[in-house]
């Protein structure tokens, strides 16, 4: 259920696969490219794939289409795709994944058009859980199981709060960047509610997989947590909403940001 350090290989390397972890259809990797190494070609085949592009800049090629990328931008790739990445400089995105029966379109999102949609970027929570949340890839784009986004804490605060669940729907997995050292954060996976499962320390890079169970994080005083969510549901299309949740019995789902979500 835990990968560390998924972000030291340069090119593109795919760390969390069916084959070798708990899920059941979400596979995620990295792509990171410079000068030493600029560009990248690869097919998707039955897989549907989301780009997120967290640092630097680069040009994606989808076939005969192109579309120049900043931090933050993402894309909706559908399955049976010839993809091309390739940078001047330096990129590092993230590749999110799931096996689909059909195709959906071709989707590219501007980080600029979420920062203006207050459904799509938005600030949650109350006092020592406050968090801002952005969905580069729910309800603004058609997909067949993927659904992803990223989310920033205010330090030393709780995200991913009240603690909930969608595993009948959903299975999830966090990849924690964007958080220079000392930074890090703890993460909960559990369904004992009086003793939690796993409660693991979590620094830049490393994934934690959610197949089932409340999956609250904290992160250490001082500092905040970030973190790619990426979400594939199990029946394709239908069991695509984000915001269905359960809440752990006795805490109040108010404020928690996913009501904003389903707007």
């Amino acid at each position: 259920m835990v990968f560390r350090k998924t972000n030291q290989h340069l090119g593109r390397c795919i760390s969390v696969t069916p084959s070798n972890s708990s899920n059941q259809h979400l596979s995620y990797g990295r792509i990171i490219l410079s000068s030493l190494k600029p560009s990248i070609s690869f097919t998707n085949g039955n897989q549907e794939t989301g780009l997120i592009c967290l640092s630097g800049s680069a040009t994606v090629g989808v076939g005969a289409a192109n579309f120049d990328f900043v931090q933050y931008d993402s894309i909706y790739i559908p399955r049976e795709s010839e993809i091309e990445v390739r940078t001047s400089s330096q990129v590092d995105f993230a590749e999110f994944s799931a096996d689909v029966e059909n195709q959906y379109p071709l989707q590219f999102v501007r980080y600029s058009d979420i920062s203006q949609d207050p459904s799509l970027k938005f600030t949650a929570g109350t006092a020592g859980q406050r968090r801002h949340l952005n969905i580069c890839l729910g309800k603004n784009v058609q997909a067949g199981r993927l659904v992803a986004g990223f989310t920033f804490s205010e330090p030393g605060n709780w995200t991913s709060w009240p603690p909930h669940e969608h595993a009948a729907m959903l299975e999830e997995m966090y990849v924690y960047f964007n958080m220079p050292a000392p930074a890090f954060g703890l993460q909960l996976v559990y369904k004992d509610t009086e003793y939690p499962e796993l409660i693991v320390p979590v620094r830049d890079g490393d994934a934690v997989l959610m197949p089932s169970g409340y999956h609250p994080n904290v992160a250490v005083p001082g500092h905040s947590i970030g973190f790619l969510w990426a979400m594939a549901a199990h029946r394709e299309k239908e069991d695509r909403q984000f915001g269905v949740v359960n809440v752990q019995p006795g805490f109040n789902q108010s404020g928690s940001g996913l009501e904003a979500s389903r707007k």
